[in-house]
């Protein structure tokens, strides 16, 4: 893999991906900068001033010819930033014009949705996430800047750190899951994948992490909706994935639609200044998302969009989305003096800030001749390890997979065949034509199989094919089941109440079952999908999340055993969804669930005293465990723990400790295990999570070779922070698990005093 990602980022010299410059994404005191910076802004009109503020566009499906208007508001400087300008030609134009035409030749950031690849697309973000592995994150990200660039994009709204503990929310297939300290790996993974070695390098895309803040922490999982958050899960949960992203140098960052116990986050100055500028010492700018300074208004937070552009700048909102309360209201809120110019001025430095260090002002041209960098193989090879490494086997019975190479196959289901649907959301700029499906893959590999779609799509209730697909699956060694949920069914305003299996998949399943066949159930979707109705009727299942553009060829080398399925969960795995939210890192309450006191609706006595079934935190038809915890996932051979070991009982300022556990394959082949570590501190000042994820490595082992694996613990490992937000560690009890997920493992215990 790492020879791999050596390519991808180094795949032609002419591209200059990997320049190396001092000036990169760190963020020194450069006087210089600074001066450039003021000078500029002495020589600006109050319009251009205005005009930096201003991100225009359309939405991406909207075609056609640059308006004359356009071109003059860009000649006039009244245009900071463009999205969705995809003709390269136009792209070309408007910097032109910016940059010889308008009054102080101040160039153009065009920025696009690059969420997961750019033409090559790669596993959606949760699936991504699902690797646990930060080379791929960062090895994506640089393939999409490489190959985006070459349009002229050169800003790109990603990554999305947003924690996300509810598989409802249709821009869950876009978040790094639920764990804060994964994400924050795989934020700074995507920012330095995205930014490159050198922000003036023509492939560079700056990066914008979102939502600031608590958007994956909706009611109800619905979009867009309220969040409510005490200061403390704040803290220690929902912020450091972003301060992760800011200490790698992201540039931007986006405001989410929610509100955020009361305030919306377009028009919160406490994110926005006492958070981002004061405590995280952000120095990039600030844009809002699409509309969502104007949507303060319905919030109830604004009364109109004079208010609305009034509340945005004194938050320290830098640059205003599509809406155009800031072009349309600054200078009557100047004259009435409830903004200030000098307010206006520090909005504008930190986009100047950014357009400098990006060296737009030295070379703003669109990195032209580089058509050939879209799929190229090595971004193809990318692709395909990415969509292996992300794929999650939850179930292998009797070892079903792999199957042998000459097993006689019955393909069903409706995205065995679907090049746009396996792409996944935010996918604007794929391209079906070089998508490779499940199907394309068994045909290049002269498979014996026999593909009956029977389901036209996911959603399809139609069983006029039934039949047809039984008597394929009664001539055939295996079914191999392809479902899910289409595309559109999940991302941005695509929240689902129910996460099953949509449209007839479940009964076709079930049908296809009493063929007695094994049945391999491969799923492609934007979240975790509810599988309990139809669990106990397959034999296998995959989850390959949405896996792109090589997601055929990566299936096929899983399930014919040539790739072992790499990915573990980076989100908890509901029965179903009535358990949402459901997350591992949860508190223990005072009466905390145990399967001794647990009692199954169904084992009821009728008539049974109201007591009598012991009162702790659980469903009594869906119990209180998951159905496949945070950090699952199977592989093709077995491993063993034994020998936990501590260097020391007890931790101190000036000693750490030492963890160590031996893990043996104990299977017939090769094989990789994800090795995870959780910390739990007992007694706190305000009530700690059950466990926390802490540290992990991957390790491969031969049959039968074993290895010790170590991690170390030291206090800043223990420190959270308290109800008075101080950060620090309290001295007392801790316990320690190594093992396979969060679920399981073996454990230990030591003191800090």
């Amino acid at each position: 893999m790492k020879k791999l990602t050596t390519i991808a980022i180094c795949i032609a010299t002419f591209l200059g991906a990997c320049k190396t410059d001092s000036n990169s994404n760190k963020k020194p005191n450069d006087a210089t900068l600074e001066k450039r910076v003021t000078d500029l802004l002495s020589k600006m009109t109050l319009d251009e001033k205005i005009g930096q503020l201003n991100l225009r566009g359309t939405s991406s499906r909207v075609k056609g010819s640059l308006p004359e208007s356009l071109k003059q508001a860009v000649r006039d400087g009244k245009v900071g930033a463009f999205l969705n300008v995809m003709n390269k030609d136009y792209v070309d134009e408007l910097q032109k014009i910016a940059t010889e035409e308008s009054p102080n030749k101040i160039p153009l950031i065009f920025a696009r949705d690059v969420i997961h690849g750019f033409k090559t697309i790669f596993p959606i973000p949760l699936g991504l996430a699902a690797s646990w592995d930060t080379e791929v994150a960062k090895s994506s990200s640089r393939v999409a800047a490489i190959e985006a660039s070459s349009f002229g994009v050169r800003w790109t709204f990603a990554p999305m750190l947003d924690i996300s503990r509810d598989s409802r929310w249709g821009r869950v297939a876009e978040s790094p899951g639920e764990d804060p300290y994964l994400a924050s790996q795989l934020g700074k993974a995507y920012v330095e994948g995205f930014q490159g070695d050198s922000l003036n390098d023509p492939t560079s895309l700056i990066a914008c992490a979102k939502h600031f803040i608590g958007y994956g922490a909706a009611i109800g999982g619905r979009d867009y909706n309220t969040a409510i958050i005490n200061k403390e899960l704040m803290h220690n949960v929902y912020l450091p994935p972003f301060k992760s992203a800011f200490d790698a140098g992201s540039q931007t960052v986006m405001t989410s639609f929610n509100e955020t116990n009361g305030v919306p986050a377009s028009g919160d100055k406490h994110l926005l200044r006492d958070i981002l500028r004061d405590k995280f010492q952000f120095d990039g700018f600030v844009v809002s998302d699409w509309d969502s300074v104007i949507e303060m208004i319905p919030h109830g937070f604004a009364k109109d969009e004079k208010h609305a552009a009034e509340i945005g700048i004194n938050a320290g909102l830098n640059m205003e989305m599509t809406s155009k309360s800031y072009e349309n209201h600054v200078k009557e809120l100047l004259n009435e003096g409830k903004v200030t110019e000098t307010q206006i001025n520090e909005l504008v430095a930190d986009i100047l800030r950014v357009k400098f260090r990006m060296g737009l002002f030295e070379n703003a041209n669109r990195f032209q001749n580089t058509t050939e960098v879209l799929y190229a193989k090595s971004h193809l090879e990318l692709a395909k390890e990415a969509a292996v490494k992300s794929s999650v086997l939850l179930k292998n019975k009797n070892n079903v997979l792999p199957l042998h190479k000459n097993t006689k196959i019955a393909v069903i289901g409706p995205l065995a065949n679907k090049p746009r649907e396996q792409l996944g959301t935010w996918t604007f700029d794929g391209e079906k034509e070089h998508t490779i499906t499940p199907i394309n893959a068994l045909q290049k590999k002269k498979v014996d199989f026999k593909f009956v779609e029977t389901l036209s799509y996911s959603r399809d209730i139609s069983e006029a094919q039934f039949q047809k697909a039984i008597q394929a699956a009664k001539q055939s060694d295996v079914i191999v089941f392809i479902g899910g949920e289409e595309a559109i069914l999940s991302g941005e305003a695509h929240s689902r109440s129910n996460i099953n299996l949509p449209g007839a998949q479940e009964k076709l399943i079930k049908e296809l079952a009493k063929t007695n066949k094994p049945i391999v159930l491969v799923i492609m979707a934007g979240r975790p999908i509810t599988i309990t109705n139809i669990v106990d009727d397959v034999d296998a299942v995959l989850m390959t999340w949405h896996p792109g553009t090589m997601g055929g060829p990566a299936i096929y080398d899983m399930v014919f055993g040539d790739k072992e399925p790499g990915g573990r969960l980076p989100i908890t795995w509901p029965k179903v969804a009535g358990q949402l939210p459901l997350f591992y890192n949860h508190k223990n309450t005072g009466r905390p669930a145990s399967s001794k006191e647990f009692v199954h609706i169904d084992s009821i006595p009728i008539g049974a005293w109201q007591s009598s079934l012991g009162n702790t935190s659980h469903y009594l038809d869906a119990g209180f465990t998951p159905h496949f915890p945070f950090g699952y996932g199977l592989g093709y051979t077995k491993f063993k723990y034994t020998n936990l070991k501590l260097s020391s009982g007890k931790i101190s300022k000036d000693q750490n400790i030492k963890v160590s556990v031996d893990i043996e394959n104990t299977g017939k082949r090769q094989g990789e295990e994800l090795v995870q570590m959780y910390v739990q501190d007992v007694v706190g000042s305000i009530t700690r999570p059950v466990k926390e994820l802490k540290g992990f490595e991957r390790i491969a082992l031969q049959s039968g070779e074993k290895r010790t694996v170590s991690f170390e613990i030291n206090l800043e490992d223990l420190k959270y922070y308290n109800s008075e937000l101080t950060y620090d560690v309290e001295k007392g009890d801790f316990n320690v698990w190594i093992g396979k997920n969060a679920s399981e493992g073996l454990k230990a215990s030591f003191r800090y005093e």
